[in-house]
């Protein structure tokens, strides 16, 4: 099924929603961000393993950002240097909170295909390269 513009719209209106209610519930969310050339990550930028799986971010209540309609501007600090962070909301494909454990995700559309049929019919194995995984247990 091919997502139209209606659907593309509720789907980041409702990515803006599941981030917002877990920061007013816990103060804190991850967010996974496919890369993607409109993605600003400062000077920066993606790391070489992050173009392939993508990069976590963490946000909390006491940090200056907005979530607007498009996506989220901040700045967030890497080590100790200070970046201006454009993150269009298509580009987000997870958002969590290891406090809830609770987690949403949503697969963009051109990564939903790995799992269609090959030319011959068969199906495509997914590349579990691309299947970011979370843990989380406490650890002791």
């Amino acid at each position: 099924m091919q997502l139209n513009e209606h659907m593309i719209k509720e789907l980041n209106r409702l990515k803006r929603d599941i981030f917002n209610e877990l920061m007013n519930i816990v103060g804190r969310v991850f967010i996974v961000v496919r890369y993607h050339e409109d993605v600003k990550i400062g000077q920066r930028g993606f790391l070489p393993e992050e173009k392939e799986k993508g990069i976590v971010l963490v946000f909390n209540s006491r940090m200056k950002f907005s979530f607007e309609p498009w996506g989220i501007d901040a700045k967030l600090l890497f080590g100790t240097k200070v970046e201006h962070c454009l993150i269009p909301v298509e580009h987000i494909v997870g958002i969590y909170s290891p406090e809830l454990n609770c987690q949403f995700f949503a697969i963009p559309p051109e990564v939903e295909t790995e799992n269609k049929e090959t030319e011959e019919g068969q199906p495509r194995e997914a590349d579990s390269s691309k299947v970011v995984k979370i843990d989380f247990r406490k650890r002791s």
